[in-house]
């Protein structure tokens, strides 16, 4: 099991969430956020309104996944988020340790589906 976390562009939330349900992933969660990378001080238009400072708008996913959908949730994100410029974000991937179906007490990757 592992859990897949990126930070996208927040107007390529849409384009990412069709990429994943098209490779079958449909278990996300959305957060928005505040944070910058190498980009830091970039001028950004954000739903119109010009935005300058250390912290961008973006947008975290967290997707817990069988090892199987790893690469496949992988390959989506980055279909979907990519525009080839600076600030497209980031994906991590880190090991599970224990996933639990509050309404079964399923676990692992029972719990995960």
């Amino acid at each position: 099991m592992k859990l897949v976390i990126a930070i996208i562009q927040p107007h390529k939330l849409e384009d990412v969430k069709k990429e994943l349900y098209a490779a079958e992933v449909n278990l996300i969660t959305v957060s928005e956020v505040l944070g910058h990378g190498q980009q830091k001080g970039v001028t950004e238009i954000y739903r119109g309104a010009k935005e300058t400072g250390n912290l961008l708008r973006k947008v975290r996913l967290e997707i817990a996944v069988n090892e199987s959908f790893v690469e496949p949730t992988i390959k989506a994100i980055i279909k979907g988020a990519k525009t080839g410029n600076v600030g497209d974000g980031k994906i991590f991937v880190l090991d599970l340790g224990r996933c639990v179906r509050i309404r079964t007490n399923e676990e692992g990757s029972l719990a995960i589906g």
